[in-house]
């Protein structure tokens, strides 16, 4: 189990394999290529996109919480996934000869999910080979209006009982999980740049795919990244994910301990290999 930027994370996610990424304090999981025990505890799974390294696992990952008796899942995913995803789960049931019951939800970029009181994800486009999108968890609160900071309790009182606005709602950006993308997706999404903890696909490493052939994929070189040293600034901490796995563990750390500079280099955290 990983700490970082107050989040407990665990998981696995290793490019074409299997990408399954927890966050218990949020009882959801981001994708799910297969389906380990702790993850089947979750009750909702925030897809990216479809392909199998991501969904896989989703029918375990059902009839699992219907065989122990759980509340039946909440899976969330593109919008334009839906009515396969729907036929997939028919056959599914056909064949299970059980009712594999869950919720369906199709989002679009701009949308928002309530996932608890005060947070909210918020459907983000990601740039893949099919639809994709990214997540925000945002954490809604009340904040003093900047006039009234300094007021005393007392004239905040008097304030309030002449009607007048004290707070106003923000949103920090705790979570922001970006799937299978190009890296325009830290270009384009503020969500993204401003996420305490940044969970960012970086499938290859050093020059045995180029930045060409990772494109042609819809998949981040780590040269890319290098080249946006300048917008991770606002990041607490980033996890990189999806790494391939033509890299060994030990052989992936050692690429990144080399390759990134000391701004990123404090903050970079992998989830390779089995979960803990």
């Amino acid at each position: 189990m990983l700490q970082l930027a107050g989040q407990n994370v665990q998981g696995i996610g290793v490019g074409g394999i299997n990408t399954c990424i927890e966050l218990p304090g949020y009882s959801l999981c981001f994708d799910i290529g297969r389906a380990p025990t702790t993850a089947t505890r979750l009750p909702r799974v925030l897809f990216s996109h479809a392909h199998s390294d991501h969904m896989g696992g989703v029918v375990h990952h059902c009839a699992g919480r219907d065989m122990m008796n759980m509340s039946p899942p909440e899976y969330v995913m593109p919008a334009d996934a839906v009515p396969a995803f729907r036929d997939m789960l028919d056959a599914w049931r056909r064949l299970d000869r059980s009712p594999m019951p869950c919720t369906v939800v199709g989002v679009r970029p701009g949308d928002a999910v309530p996932i608890k009181p005060g947070v909210v994800a918020r459907a983000f486009q990601a740039l893949h080979r099919v639809p994709s999108v990214g997540y925000a968890l945002c954490r809604q609160r009340a904040k003093l209006r900047a006039e009234h900071v300094g007021r005393s309790g007392t004239e905040l009182a008097h304030l309030r009982a002449r009607g007048e606005r004290l707070t106003e709602e923000i949103e920090q950006v705790e979570v922001a999980y970006c799937g299978d993308t190009l890296i325009e997706v830290v270009d384009r999404e503020p969500l993204v740049r401003a996420a305490r903890l940044l969970i960012l696909e970086v499938t290859f490493l050093d020059d045995r795919v180029s930045v060409a052939s990772a494109r042609s994929m819809g998949h981040v070189h780590l040269d890319e990244v290098l080249e946006r040293e300048h917008l991770f600034a606002d990041n607490e901490a980033i996890l990189f994910t999806h790494i391939s796995s033509r890299y060994g563990v030990a052989e992936a750390r050692r690429i990144l301990a080399e390759r990134l500079p000391p701004s990123l280099r404090a903050k970079v955290h992998t989830l390779i290999g089995e979960p803990a």
